[in-house]
């Protein structure tokens, strides 16, 4: 798949979800439900929802949740995912594109599972911003990519930062959060035409002092 950096990032992620099915797997990623199964509800930011199976997991554990991705399209099947589960009067949707734009409030979690993008995208000052967002005692949960899968649409050189880089990368002040996990897990994933392949996810997760 040829890919132009360049590209808009609307038209480019608009482009992605028109060809796609409005159907979902039915299941929140995987890190989300290991590190958010067992807190305390509250309001919760997704960067990102896609299809929204993450935010409808949340708002079915109790969170009132804010959802947001640049996408009109994902939107549109984010939200008959919530009403399919009876969980859309818990769950907000916004389209932002979140190098110019985030939701208000204070949030007791904000995750952002998988937020990167072949075209330009400015991922570290996003989550820098989102990190201001995030309430004492809050949870924040980033997941990157870092192997490649056969499925995937990463050049083959591609070199993923180590968890530490990851979290380097994001300037924040670390006297301010607990670390939770600054590692890799790995995992066995299932690419977009049924491919199985083991992959590493690459997960920050810091608490809010």
């Amino acid at each position: 798949m040829n890919i132009d950096p360049k590209m808009d990032p609307r038209t480019f992620w608009e482009e992605i979800y028109e060809k796609a099915s409005p159907q979902t797997s039915g299941r929140p990623s995987a890190i989300l439900e290991r590190f958010a199964k067992d807190r305390p509800v509250g309001h919760a930011l997704e960067l990102g929802c896609g299809k929204g199976d993450d935010a409808v997991w949340l708002a079915r554990q109790g969170w009132t949740v804010t959802a947001v991705d640049i996408s009109e399209t994902a939107l549109g099947y984010a939200r008959a995912n919530a009403e399919r589960h009876d969980v859309e009067n818990k769950i907000t949707f916004e389209a932002h594109d979140l190098t110019k734009s985030l939701p208000d409030g204070l949030y007791d979690l904000v995750t952002a599972q998988f937020l990167q993008s072949p075209v330009e995208f400015a991922r570290e000052a996003v989550l820098n911003r989102a990190a201001a967002m995030i309430a004492t005692g809050g949870l924040f949960l980033i997941t990157s990519h870092g192997s490649r899968p056969s499925w995937s649409w990463a050049p083959e050189d591609t070199v993923f930062p180590s968890p530490q880089e990851a979290l380097d990368a994001l300037s924040l002040d670390h006297t301010c959060w607990r670390q939770i996990a600054v590692d890799n897990f790995e995992r066995m994933a299932t690419g977009p035409k049924g491919e199985k392949g083991s992959v590493i996810d690459t997960v920050i997760a810091l608490e809010r002092l």
